[in-house]
């Protein structure tokens, strides 16, 4: 709902990796066997491997530090490449083999690492032309192939050589005249030299543009909006203010600080290596008409001199209007405090699903200090499972896990996420062993928040409702100061509309209550001994809203 947006916005940080991958190959696919007499070529053995599993991050223009199209460009790192693969490091893959299968898992096959190995110790022969295989066919600058539409920062920002780090955010209209269903979407840097992150957030129609904000007046506003917060304007970055109440359980965490948690309904996201933003058929993410799009750019002065960055957003649109809407959310905890010189520190988030729901990718998120995660879930009947363990987090590589089939969980369960961070002299990576860390943007405070795609489910059986019934519930409810919830019906189909969003539809459970899956929030009409209706509760997120009904002299539906 109506939330501190540019607090939601901030809470995620992606690392930019500097070392060698190699990612995308079925580990359960077949691999060719390591062969003990005959001579193994780049050509006829080699070369299948790299391009299935290599050549999406490895070619020109992406990340990876160099191309494997050609024997030319593959022979320099030979030897790097055996190590890497024999080593288990590349491609990298950190969950734990014993928890879940992964449709993703890219490691390769031990025949697939044999055969390398023995190409290598074999002197690393290019072999005979005709055996090469075609080399795979890309779009030049996307992983999605070519979007249906491209949309860009407004204008290009430029990056001084040297200072803090910022986190800075755009605008941008998509002018949508229609709701619109996206199947894939990927962030593209403008200058990788600078950019360290990007995410892509959907601002509803009705929800103020920074556009309207003059850019000299920008960081005031945020720093305004913060005001009353448990968080605080540090240069260009938001951390957790230090006086702030200290929760390592989430489950302790009063009612009135929970909302601080919801990091939820991002678009997409870029990070070296991450093939997130692409989603099953029948399910895809909606951007309303007049929507805008948010991004959120976090840059460091790496390149050491003056740069520019002008990023972009790729769309592919779904074909029609999908059956289940695909939503991010992260179980999350702003409040915990990693200790000094602490070496597993234990830090949870808790998420109850109102209604049932259906994961499709799990991504753990943590800084320097985060060295391993957790997903459990505990369900109604008392049973619980872990659905994702990683045992050795890497802030190098914030890789997100896609399961072989889509796990559901049933309303009333627990998601529990557990993250364990390593605050030691023993962390290499540690910025500061010696101070207590808390909630922040920059890397070296930290961060604990398992992501999740997901769709909310309807009920399998929907109540029947009268119209007439229901217009006894059509008008206005006091949402908090100033802010009004409108109920609405347009034949028989019912809205609630929430300010500053769009109307989402309602759908009946009963005579009274009624649940908005697009948003996972619940509505209950409460009468009072007279039978006139005199408030609506609205449930979300595990928090009740009281809204008094506003009398008028008549009260008329939208139709």
């Amino acid at each position: 709902m109506n939330r501190i947006r540019f607090v939601v916005t901030a809470l995620i940080c992606v690392a930019v990796a500097g070392a060698f991958e190699l990612s995308a190959a079925e580990a359960s696919g077949p691999g060719p066997s390591a062969p003990s007499t005959k001579t193994v070529t780049f050509n006829k053995d080699v070369a299948p491997i790299v391009y299935k599993s290599c050549a999406e991050c490895h070619r020109p223009g992406e990340a990876a530090p160099f191309s494997v199209l050609s024997f030319k460009d593959v022979r320099p790192w030979a030897r790097s490449i055996k190590e890497k693969v024999v080593n288990r490091q590349m491609p990298p893959w950190h969950a734990d083999p014993h928890v879940g299968q992964w449709a993703n898992d890219p490691r390769l096959t031990q025949a697939q690492v044999d055969t390398i190995s023995a190409w290598v110790d074999g002197g690393a022969i290019e072999g005979n032309p005709r055996d090469l295989p075609a080399a795979p066919k890309f779009v030049e600058g996307w992983g999605i192939g070519q979007p249906d539409l491209i949309i860009q920062m407004p204008e290009e920002y430029t990056v001084e050589a040297s200072g803090p780090d910022e986190y800075q955010y755009f605008d941008a209209p998509t002018n949508f005249k229609e709701d619109k269903y996206v199947q894939m979407a990927e962030a593209r840097p403008g200058n990788r030299k600078v950019v360290h992150h990007i995410i892509a957030f959907v601002v509803p129609p009705g929800q103020p543009s920074l556009n309207m904000i003059p850019k000299e007046q920008r960081s005031a506003a945020l720093e305004g909006s913060l005001k009353n917060t448990p968080f605080y304007r540090d240069g260009l970055l938001i951390r957790m203010k230090k006086d702030q109440p200290v929760y390592n359980d989430a489950s302790e965490i009063p009612a009135n600080l929970k909302g601080y948690n919801n990091v939820d309904d991002f678009l997409t996201a870029y990070a070296p290596g991450s093939d997130y933003g692409e989603w099953q058929p029948g399910t895809a993410k909606k951007i309303p008409a007049g929507a805008t799009i948010r991004f959120q750019v976090h840059y460091s002065k790496v390149a050491g001199s003056v740069q520019t960055d002008r990023s972009m957003v790729g769309l592919i649109f779904a074909k029609q209007p999908p059956e289940k809407l695909m939503k991010t959310r992260a179980v999350a905890n702003v409040f915990f405090e990693i200790p000094p010189n602490a070496e597993r520190h234990k830090v949870t988030g808790v998420w109850k699903p109102s209604l049932d729901i259906t994961l499709y990718s799990l991504m753990p998120h943590m800084h320097y200090r985060g060295a391993a995660m957790e997903y459990k879930v505990f369900y109604p009947d008392g049973r619980s499972e872990v659905l994702l363990n990683v045992p050795a987090y890497s802030f190098n590589w914030q890789m997100a896990y896609r399961p072989h089939a889509p796990i559901h969980i049933p309303a009333g369960s627990k998601i529990q996420v557990t993250g364990y961070f390593d605050n030691s002299a023993k962390n290499k990576f540690n910025p500061d062993p010696t101070k207590a860390v808390r909630q922040g943007e920059p890397t070296y405070d930290e961060m604990m928040m398992g992501f999740m795609d997901y769709t909310a489910e309807k009920p399998q059986t929907l109540a029947k409702v009268d119209p007439q019934v229901f217009d006894t519930y059509v008008g206005k409810y006091e949402f908090g100061p100033n802010r009004t919830y409108f109920i609405t019906r347009e034949g028989n189909r019912y809205f609630g509309q929430a300010p500053n969003n769009p109307k989402r539809e309602l759908f009946p459970t009963s005579a009274t209550q009624f649940f908005v899956p697009e948003v996972e929030s619940q509505i209950t009409f409460v009468r009072d001994e007279k039978g006139e209706v005199i408030e609506l509760i609205y449930d979300q997120n595990e928090s009740q809203r009281h809204c008094k009904r506003v009398r008028e002299n008549t009260a008329t539906s939208r139709q």
